[in-house]
């Protein structure tokens, strides 16, 4: 775990998730002494994630894959996504740096493949490693850019991919001499003058006799939490318990502290306080994601911003035949295209429809469907199409029916399905936009419905995550008072911080700001501290 006897380091890092451990190796290839800090065993909800790092402009891979894509057709992609929560300049240098990041990922040993997905889908099975993971196909995205697939997965099995990214970043910091201390909880910074001179913190010695047993059942707490929450949460309070019955102050002073400690999903005042038309997110993350970062960045004088932006994962594909049914609101009138990223179009039915919906089929794209079910599915997606195709859905002999027994106006429904019906017909194509590959008519019953609205199901869950944060200096990663002046010594980078997926989140677009800020804290902090200008300037 690499040495921490020391009480004097260069750079503290707080949290090590794909933020924190990209600071790591940054800051110590530039010759900092780096120290991580993380309440569990590193990895965090990074570990945990698809692996999917969203990166573009023409990196080998999508070229491999016979993909045009520039740099400034991603910003114009992106510039529709980001909105103006980062500027343009920094948007721009995102998309610019995207293709040598995956460079220095691989450098740094990450994997990926070319394999293209050739169908619309949440997330690949393990035949594809690059696939289209936004809105880039989608009107009206589609209308300002050239779509580009830019999904880049690790290279594992099945949800592995998130692990096997970290754990080869990981051993990448640990080569550079990172050292890390597991099951460390930062509980204030130390100030002094008005700039961060380090971290008070409590923590359990890695060689404590409980530490396999709570290594165990935060295990288990980690792979239950996001599905089924309150089997997660029973895990988590017993290891919580041999936590606080071992855990003992300690302290370390440094030049620079870099705060990647996650969100807050999993803080439930925050969440209730900020979380709007959220609320009944699936929390998606760790116990780590309670906002321990943002409030460490207000304790030195620090400003938030968008706290309000969340995300909510209500995907309608695999199968990709689902898509080409009708979404609608309690009015029978329709949400969006279907064709939309799964949070883009849960963002439209929060705002416009109270977060309730149903997606509509008829019985040739529900038999459709289920034909695709083996093929493009991976076992997570399989389990909750299982709950579908049996008990997870409503039927009806006629679209009349079926809107009574939903609960949406039936006058509402079959407007809307016969306008997409019409539209087909007469070669107009879909009032909604949506991609005519995936447009078929809805005609013969009977019919089904599946309740896609925005609520915590243990079998169809909707999960989310808090995307606003610390605001910092777009140049320099510093975390930013009210008055736009830097905090002397203090940094933030990942979801503890305001970032390119703040506004909308993609599939890979966490994981590639993680990188992005992280990267981007670590160089200035490491640049910032006398060990490793010295060492810099040797």
């Amino acid at each position: 775990m690499g040495g921490v006897s020391a009480t004097r380091f260069d750079v503290v890092i707080v949290g090590y998730g794909m933020a924190g451990v990209t600071a790591a190796i940054e800051a110590a290839e530039a010759g900092a002494r780096v120290l991580v800090l993380d309440r569990g065993y590193g990895g965090g909800a990074s570990a945990l994630s698809g692996g999917v790092v969203y990166a573009g402009g023409g990196t080998r891979y999508q070229r491999a894959a016979g993909l045009d894509d520039t740099p400034e057709n991603m910003f114009n992609y992106l510039r529709q996504e980001v909105g103006d929560v980062v500027s343009e300049a920094t948007l721009r240098r995102f998309c610019e740096t995207s293709a040598s990041t995956i460079d220095w990922l691989e450098e740094h040993g990450a994997t990926f493949r070319a394999s293209l997905c050739p169908y619309k889908t949440s997330y690949p099975t393990d035949e594809h490693y690059l696939y289209y993971s936004g809105n880039e196909k989608a009107w009206p995205y589609r209308e300002h850019a050239t779509p580009a697939a830019r999904g880049h997965r690790q290279v594992a099995k099945g949800m592995g991919s998130g692990h096997a990214l970290f754990e080869a970043l990981r051993e990448a910091a640990m080569r550079s001499g990172v050292a890390f201390r597991p099951l460390s909880r930062v509980e204030s910074l130390i100030i002094e003058d008005g700039q961060v001179k380090g971290v008070r913190y409590r923590t359990v010695d890695a060689d404590a006799p409980s530490v396999a047993r709570h290594r165990r059942l935060s295990k288990v707490a980690g792979k239950l939490g996001n599905w089924v929450p309150p089997l997660g949460a029973r895990f988590n309070k017993r290891a919580e318990g041999l936590w606080q019955a071992n855990a003992v102050e300690d302290e370390v002073r440094a030049d620079a502290v870099i705060l990647s400690a996650g969100g807050f999903v999993f803080n439930p005042q925050m969440k209730a306080q900020h979380a709007g038309g959220f609320a009944d997110i699936t929390p998606l993350g760790t116990a780590g994601d309670d906002g321990t970062g943002i409030k460490l960045g207000l304790s030195a004088g620090g400003s938030t911003a968008h706290l309000d932006r969340m995300t909510a994962w209500r995907f309608m594909s695999p199968p990709s035949a689902f898509l080409e049914g009708v979404s609608v609101g309690p009015s029978g009138a329709r949400i969006a295209n279907e064709d939309l990223y799964g949070a883009t179009h849960s963002q439209i039915m929060i705002d416009q429809h109270q977060g309730r919906g149903f997606l509509v089929l008829d019985a040739r794209q529900w038999k459709k469907a289920r034909g695709q079910v083996r093929s493009q599915t991976q076992p997570f997606q399989g389990a909750q199409a299982a709950y579908l195709f049996t008990v997870g859905h409503t039927k009806a002999a006629s679209l009349a029916k079926l809107a009574t027994k939903i609960g949406v106006q039936p006058g509402g429904l079959e407007r809307t399905v016969s306008a997409y019906n019409d539209g087909l017909a007469e070669g107009s194509g879909d009032p909604a936009h949506k991609g005519a590959e995936l447009c078929s008519p809805i005609q013969h019953g009977p019919f089904y419905a599946i309740d896609i609205s925005i609520k915590n199901s243990a079998a169809f869950p909707a999960p989310g995550l808090t995307l606003g944060g610390l605001r910092v200096d777009e140049e320099t990663g510093e975390v930013l008072a009210d008055d736009d002046q830097p905090i002397t010594g203090l940094y933030a980078a990942g979801r503890t911080a305001v970032g390119i997926c703040t506004n909308s989140y993609l599939s890979g677009t966490s994981l590639a700001d993680g990188i992005f800020s992280g990267r981007r804290a670590g160089v200035h902090a490491a640049a910032h501290t006398g060990t490793a200008r010295t060492a810099l300037s040797g």
